[in-house]
């Protein structure tokens, strides 16, 4: 007779400083693109929960803003969110890069585990950039900081022993119920992954001080009768020499923006878009808790 393993469940988070490649790893796990993506530092502004069903599991992986010492409001809130996050799951994942010693950042996050009763397991991302005589000793070191239930070494970028990574998540996880529907990806509406596109556009294309002070909202959703999804999006940031950047001489870096923003937005969502994008002035609106709240950047589960 056939044994049939029992449904395991849970919720896991992945933590680390700032751009060590969170948002890479988690989309790799997910097999598609689920969190921007972006080579500045605190890139993840939200926790975004992502639901991976298998047919042995349900994994739900909460991708959270990198802990990183905080320069204004967004940022004190974005840490807040992602120390939160450590006591509101069944197991962690702390990803540091394989061709970096610990560092101080590494060792911040490392000290928020102190008391915790949620195992931790050491993701070394960036494998592919070290040799394996190399891994070894910052496998030794990262160990010396903390007892963790155990260590897998991957490369987000390149997909390698992620299939064990997996395994590991999974043989950790106590049995569980399926938390989510089988077809359901995420927890956040078709609103806010346009605005997360629209804001790793603007990453992608702008430098400086630009990327890290702006924030997009969507006004407006709509569902024309020919299909097209029309779309109004406000990018605001904080002066108004910034907002002459973000629409470029003759408006050509706001039409960059947005033609980038609308052919990634069509191919997630396999719909037509007509996308209407503004540029807002909001002076120095991180530093407003108000104003922090209404561009959706929340702390709770």
């Amino acid at each position: 007779m056939e044994v049939i393993d029992s449904f395991k469940s849970g919720f896991v988070a992945i933590v680390g400083r700032t751009n060590v490649g969170k948002s890479t790893l988690l989309n790799r796990l997910m097999g598609r693109k689920m969190a921007i993506m972006s080579d500045k530092p605190q890139t993840t502004r939200n926790k975004i929960l992502c639901v991976l069903t298998r047919e042995d599991s349900q994994i739900i992986f909460l991708d959270t803003p990198g802990i990183h010492k905080p320069k204004h409001k967004l940022g004190e809130r974005l840490v807040q969110v992602a120390l939160k996050t450590l006591n509101e799951v069944d197991l962690i994942l702390f990803l540091v890069e394989a061709n970096q010693p610990p560092g101080p950042g590494d060792r911040f996050v490392v000290e928020r585990f102190a008391g915790l009763k949620t195992p931790v397991i050491l993701v070394m991302n960036k494998i592919d950039l070290v040799s394996k005589e190399d891994l070894l000793p910052k496998l030794e070191q990262y160990s010396n900081l903390y007892s963790f239930k155990e260590v897998v070494p991957v490369s987000a970028l390149t997909g390698e022993n992620l299939p064990r990574l997996l395994e590991v998540i999974t043989e950790n996880l106590g049995e569980g119920p399926k938390y989510y529907p089988e077809d359901m990806l995420t927890d956040r509406p078709e609103a806010f992954v346009m605005a997360e596109l629209i804001r790793e556009k603007i990453m992608l294309l702008t430098s400086q001080e630009i990327p890290h002070s702006v924030a997009v909202v969507v006004e407006e959703l709509k569902r024309r009768p020919n299909d097209v999804v029309a779309v109004r999006a406000v990018i605001y940031t904080e002066r108004e020499s910034q907002k002459g950047i973000l629409i470029g001489k003759k408006g050509q870096m706001l039409k960059q923006i947005g033609q980038m923003a609308r052919e990634e937005i069509e191919n997630l969502l396999g719909s037509k878009i007509y996308l209407e994008l503004w540029v807002k002035v909001k002076p120095d609106w991180r530093n407003k808790e108000a104003q922090i709240k209404e561009f959706g950047y929340r702390e709770e589960f």
